[in-house]
This record gives C-alpha cells, structure tokens and sequence, in this order.
C-alpha cells in the first residue's frame, strides 16, 4: 500500500491522489517514469520525482523513521503491511491519576505477535528497559495511544524515544464508522478475552494494581492478563482495520483497472 501512496508528495491529499490512481498513475515508479502530468506542473514533477526516488531508496533500507516524519501521521496504517514483521503493540496501565498530579505508569505491555512481556513499576518498569525493549522494532500499534499511552510515557519518561510510525487503530476504526473504545471494537468484531478478565474495564485495573501494591500476587498476575488481553488483541485488530482502510481507499479497484 504504501508504494500506491501518492498523497505523500507535500501537497497531494486523497482527492488528487485518486485522480491520479483514475489515470493509470497507481505507483511512485509509475509517477516517477511518466514524462508529464497535465495537473502538475514540470518544476513540481522534478521535486516530487526527486522525493520519490529517496523514498524508494529509503523503502529498500527499511528505514522506518523516514516514513515517520515522511508521511502524514493519518496514513501511517499505510505501512502496516510493510513493517507488519518488526511491528510491536503496546498498551499501559496507570494509577488513574495523571502524571502532573501524582499519576504514574503501573505496567506496560509488549507484544510483537510472538511473545508478549510486561514492565512492572517497582520491578523492571525504568526508562532504559522500554527504550532496549522497543528499539528493535520499527513500527507501533496501540489503540487511542496516540492521545493517552505515548504522551503520558513521555511526560512520565522523557527519555523514552518514540520516533517510529505509529498505527493508531482508534482513528483507524472511527474512520470505518466503528464507535467506543477497545473493548466495545473487540466485541463488534468478534474478538473474545481471557475469561478471567472479561468485562473489567480500566477502573478495575486500576483497584488491582492498588491490591498488588499491598501485596496481593493475585491481584498482580490478574492486571497482567488483563493488560496481556488489551496488547495481544492490537495486532488481531490492525490487520481488519488495515484492510477495511484500504478497501476505503478503492486502491485494489485502480490497480485491477491498470492490470486488465
């Protein structure tokens, strides 16, 4: 999807980059080897191929992070399937407060579709274990993180680096007409929880960590089947969001078109 993404030439939005999708333009290398665009101008076309070709360049390294900066943060699900295999999902859990009156992260959950592990405040929750955890990944999926999980880690953690694209199935989901939150999505789409914790909401993680600190082992591994249900299940969504996304976008037809 990403390489039939036009719209990330500085000035090209999904309008325009239909109507160049409608003329047979599908791809950069198609944008790229076309001589004129009637709808673009010759001192434009020079810039945009130019990019382009650095994108290209970019594309084959894997760099991530150019596309980061490179492409607008709403069509970073774009890039879902070219970075699913070194995608991670991450999900936090607070104290309910916010950071600037005494809130602070209780645990954080990582899955990159293998393995799933968990930082816990007090135990092995620290700047440098998240920054080695999620360095070696090159794309990240979280639902509503954008707004809550990676602000809060940032206020909390400043020196936490987050500079890889960022898939937030949130907006992804709204933009298909999906409403609520996780757990409302999950159960639309079918997607059932660990029994143990199914039906707790976020003011009950909170009560179980309160319970863990007073020493409940209990309460603990609950808040981390819990927290393990919200990340684990962020992968299950961004692969039918990603693909209702660009069903919406009609790509599939333009490059059925272009082959017949």
């Amino acid at each position: 999807m990403i390489k039939n993404t036009l719209s990330i030439l500085n000035g090209i939005g999904e309008k325009l980059e239909k109507k160049l999708w409608g003329s047979g333009i599908i791809s950069w290398n198609d944008f790229i080897d076309s001589p004129d665009l009637k709808f673009i101008s010759p001192c434009k076309k020079r810039m945009f191929d130019d990019f382009l070709i650095s994108a290209l360049q970019e594309l084959d390294r894997s760099n991530s992070v150019y596309f980061s900066t490179n492409l607008k943060r709403r069509e970073h699900w774009r890039l879902y399937n070219t970075f699913k295999p070194e995608a991670v999902c991450l999900d936090i859990e607070t104290n309910g407060l916010m950071p600037d009156n005494g809130g602070y992260v209780t645990l954080i959950g990582i899955y990159d579709g293998f393995d799933y592990r968990c930082l816990v405040h007090g135990a092995n929750l620290t700047p440098e274990n998240l920054n080695s955890e999620i360095s070696g990944y090159k794309y990240l999926i979280t639902f509503y993180g954008a707004i809550f999980d990676i602000p809060f880690l940032k206020r909390s953690m400043p020196e936490i680096k987050f500079d890889i694209p960022h898939f937030d199935i949130c907006f992804g989901s709204k933009r298909l007409g999906f409403k609520g939150g996780l757990k409302k999505l999950e159960a639309e789409l079918g997607i059932k929880r660990h029994e143990a914790v199914s039906g707790m909401d976020g003011y009950d993680a909170v009560k179980l960590w309160e319970h863990a600190k007073r020493g409940s082992k209990e309460a603990l591994e609950l808040l981390k089947i819990y927290n393990m249900e919200d990340t684990v299940n962020l992968f299950k969504i961004a692969e039918i969001i990603y693909n209702g996304l660009r069903l919406q976008t009609g790509i599939d037809e333009y490059l059925q078109c272009k082959n017949h």
